[in-house]
């Protein structure tokens, strides 16, 4: 075998005996063989068996590394080789694992696994003479006089070693007592660890309020030299102390903290854990340090974000500042408590635009910032923005110094300016080229959301129909009265006119939006499904205010007529499916999210390829 594409005899071995190597740099050359590759979680990490030919042992691939193994370029039975790791211990077992931090792929998948025969030569026994004691060496005749010096203080290496420790600065003392870990290598079996991280983002310091009484709260995102991030959050005591401490931007070593599996609901960063640190946990300011990378950024365009809609993954994006709204005060339910909000739409190269809350800080620091220099296009990016989430936890820069958001910028300077840019609501999932969740992506019949009850139990799931609108019911309650600025529900208010909560003010006039239910139909059977406002209209053909108008005064069945014009007309309909609870009853909520009119050349070749798909089985 090619001595380039083959395993390092003894590599586990070696790993075995030194499971802490303390720097990189000393870690030797070690290729090892990758057996039974698995995706482990939710498909961002991988393990295998690391292999050198005679003995194995249980390994874990760096988070950043899944991007390799899902392009192909690492495969099973493939050679890696390995720059920095560490091994932790298999709970309730003697075993351990090997935590690599750092590797690079040597070979792709070779015939088959590597398995050597060959036995260690045998080292030479170390013979070892017990000491010389009471030796006496005679002095040679006319010998010159011996003069005898003054004893020197010979000092250990230890000696030596804690006065360096003791005129070391603290952080100093840290990083030299102890070896940094990556996060990476991280879990919540593992004893005492250090790791140095850069403050990516900072919460505010929140009070809360429950059953066993009242508090305060804040956290972090930390990110180390390998790009790997996770959150630490701190209560109470801890919060109070660490809050001043954390500065945003600077690098700190953590050690003395816990980690448990992450709250998949409230997390901000890709990492299966999340870390606690209490009052004793120690946190000291890593001076001088530049190799910690800033915030890291996995961006998606704005025409891929229908496949987000309502679901827990996080998404980075970048794009130009079109437009910034005044601040509001909307009045939170659960604590009565008020809070700005400012809302920014922002547009990308994909001809899209979307709208982006700011809450809390955000809209009353950088909004205001982003009011005054709107007119120049600012590039923002921003950092765990969760889709059609009410409050979310973001960090948003303003023209970064990144690569998307120059080329975004000249892309903008150049043509864009010039671009119409559309609402991404308004055709989010239409057709598109390659579009990843397109009105021909999941295609199903209505009979299998229907016959499934436990559909979207744990979270919303997408679906593309081709369905007939049936009936539209001419009594339900077709609209509500919305708040012409922020379209929230108004009530009407005693001295008259309508009273806003969002925006905490009395307003003259109000709109109608609408907010039905229809049922739709294809040769597999029927459902009711919700329908909202710009979906909506699109389907009546007029707002809610224009069909209102028709009902006042031209009559009842003109009413009902322009609802029958609609009927008997095939769709094609993006929808979730959700679970809600009603009357103490779950139930199966399907929503559109999109609709369009059927394209018949579209939808012709969409069938010629599924038929072709079924003559090739």
């Amino acid at each position: 075998m090619d001595a380039a594409k083959s395993v390092t005899p003894g590599a586990v071995s070696h790993i075995l005996a030194n499971p802490s190597p303390g720097d990189a740099a000393e870690v030797p050359e070690l290729v090892v063989q990758v057996v039974d590759l698995k995706s482990i979680g939710t498909g961002s990490r991988f393990s295998f068996v690391a292999s050198d030919g005679k003995d194995k042992m249980k390994a874990m691939l760096p988070t950043q590394f899944a991007e390799e193994v899902r392009s192909g370029k690492l495969q099973n039975l493939g050679l890696i080789r390995i720059l920095d790791y560490t091994c932790n211990d298999v709970p309730r077992s003697n075993d351990k694992a090997l935590i690599i931090s750092k590797c690079e792929v040597v070979s792709q998948a070779l015939d088959a696994e590597i398995k050597s025969e060959a036995k260690k030569e045998e080292e030479p026994a170390i013979v070892l003479k017990p000491k010389d004691e009471g030796v006496v060496v005679p002095k040679p005749v006319n010998a010159p006089p011996v003069v005898l010096k003054p004893k020197q203080e010979v000092k250990s290496a230890s000696q030596i070693v804690n006065e360096q420790r003791g005129n070391a600065a603290p952080a100093a003392r840290l990083a030299m007592t102890r070896r940094v870990h990556p996060l990476i290598s991280l879990n919540p079996y593992q004893g005492n660890w250090v790791i140095k991280v850069r403050v990516t983002n900072k919460g505010n310091l929140r009070t809360y309020k429950n059953a066993r009484g009242e508090g305060c709260v804040f956290n972090v995102e930390l990110t180390d030299e390998d790009g790997t991030q996770i959150q630490a959050t701190m209560f109470n005591e801890a919060a109070k102390k660490f809050y001043p401490m954390f500065e945003l931007g600077k690098v700190y070593y953590v050690s003395k903290g816990s980690l448990r599996i992450a709250n998949k609901q409230f997390k901000t960063v890709q990492n299966d854990y999340e870390m606690t640190l209490n009052e004793n946990a120690v946190v000291e300011e890593a001076w001088g340090e530049t190799i910690i990378p800033q915030v890291q950024f996995n961006f998606v365009k704005i025409d891929q974000l229908g496949s987000y809609v309502n679901g827990r993954e996080l998404v980075d994006i970048v794009g130009v500042v079109q437009s910034v709204s005044p601040t509001l005060s909307v009045r939170r339910k659960r604590d009565d408590e008020t809070i700005p909000k400012r809302d920014i739409v922002v547009a990308d190269d994909s001809g899209k635009t979307v709208s982006v809350s700011l809450w809390n800080d955000l809209a009353t620091t950088t909004g205001e910032e982003l009011l005054d220099m709107v007119d120049s296009s600012p590039i923002i990016a921003i950092k765990s923005l969760r889709v059609s989430d009410f409050q979310g936890k973001s960090t948003l820069l303003v023209n970064p110094d990144l690569p998307e958001a120059q080329n975004l910028k000249s892309w903008y300077d150049s043509e864009g300016k010039g671009t119409k840019m559309a609402p991404i609501g308004a055709d989010m999932g239409a057709v598109r080229a390659g579009g990843l969740r397109s009105m021909y992506s999941d295609r199903v019949f209505l009979s299998h959301i229907t016959s499934d009850p436990n559909l979207g139990q744990e979270k919303p799931v997408f679906f593309s129909l081709n369905a007939i609108i049936s009936h539209i019911k001419p009594d339900q309650n077709m609209w509500y009265r919305a708040c012409k600025t922020c379209n929230k529900k108004v009530t009407e208010a005693v001295e008259g006119g309508y009273w806003c909560e969002g925006c905490n003010k009395n307003d003259a006039e109000c709109s109608l939006r609408y907010i039905m239910v229809i049922k739709v139909s294809d040769p597999t059977g029927e459902a009711w499904v919700s329908v909202f406002n710009e979906h909506a209209e699109k389907i009546i053909g007029c707002s809610a205010d224009e069909l209102d108008q028709i009902r006042r005064e031209e009559g009842e069945d003109s009413y009902i007529l322009k609802l029958k014009e609609v009927t008997w007309v095939p769709h094609l309909f993006r929808v979730s499916v959700a679970q809600h609870e009603y009357m103490n009853e779950r139930r199966q909520r399907i929503t559109v999210r999109t609709e369009a009119p059927v394209d018949y050349v579209a939808e012709s070749k969409y069938l010629l390829e599924e038929i072709a798909k079924l003559t090739a089985c």
